[in-house]
């Protein structure tokens, strides 16, 4: 019996502590543990992912991209700056930004994108303005792209019938004004009832120029035509012109006319005239 018994006692006692059998309870433990964590990763797919919001961003993101494509059909037919796919992206990038928001956080965020959306849409507009000389290029590219971030950010915001009505008015504003723009600009510009930038230029010799030059800004603020500033210019060896820009304002021509021919019989004056440019 004694024998038996030692037999059984050293039989289980090994077993239960040696250390293979560690080793296969702890990879036993740390198999489940690694899947674990995997699984948790694809369950938060899962959970964040929803049939019905994936359709809703999907018909927000698809609308934005057709209405800022009618936008930009219009501006590239036009060979404008920014044409087809410039107001697509627009559109698209401010629909994406605001329904992401609106899905995370809800809609006083979507409220608060929007607003960082005008903001950040007019440093892309900036960049599409050009100044030439008086005259200033771009602003009516720029202006569709801030209405093509607008679009963008309606149909963000699920109102796509709202988006489309936009659309609709952006697109009438870039053609069916435009006859009426060449009409208006056809007609003669009336000195005395529109606004322009005037200057009068007078030609005379060096020597003569800086007794001429406080006569012209005498005789203009004189006639109420206050001057802005006078630049004078070196036409040559013995030519200097004084240039008298005026504030933009409205003349009378007759008393301009005067002005001029006040001028043109001072001694040292070999020539002086007047033209306005519209106002910028």
């Amino acid at each position: 019996m004694p024998h038996i018994i030692g037999i059984g006692c050293g039989a289980v006692t090994p077993a239960s502590h040696s250390p293979a059998s560690a080793d296969l309870a702890g990879g036993a433990v740390g198999q489940p543990e690694s899947h674990g964590k995997e699984s948790r990763r694809r369950m938060h797919f899962v959970q964040t992912f929803s049939p019905h919001d994936f359709a809703d961003t999907f018909v927000s993101y698809l609308a934005a991209f057709v209405f800022g494509a009618l936008i930009g059909a219009e501006r590239q037919y036009r060979q404008r700056t920014a044409g087809l796919r410039t107001n697509v992206l627009v559109a698209v990038g401010a629909a994406a930004f605001v329904d992401l928001a609106q899905r995370i956080a809800g809609t006083a965020e979507a409220v608060r994108v929007i607003s960082y959306v005008v903001s950040g849409i007019g440093f892309l507009g900036a960049g599409v303005i050009m100044k030439e000389g008086p005259h200033v290029r771009g602003l009516n590219t720029a202006a569709t792209l801030w209405c093509s971030a607008a679009v963008g950010a309606c149909t963000g915001s699920d109102m796509v019938a709202e988006g489309a009505l936009l659309t609709f008015f952006v697109i009438a504003g870039n053609t069916l004004l435009r006859p009426l723009v060449n009409a208006i600009n056809r007609i003669p510009i009336d000195e005395q009832s529109g606004e322009a930038t005037f200057e009068v230029r007078v030609t005379t010799s060096p020597a003569a120029m800086p007794d001429l030059r406080d006569l012209l800004v005498d005789h203009l603020e004189t006639a109420h035509y206050p001057v802005r500033h006078v630049e004078v210019v070196e036409r040559g060896d013995d030519i200097m012109e004084v240039v008298a820009t005026l504030v933009s304002t409205s003349v009378d021509p007759d008393e301009m006319d005067a002005v001029i021919a006040h001028l043109e019989q001072r001694h040292g004056v070999s020539h002086a005239s007047w033209e306005s440019s519209s106002a910028t």
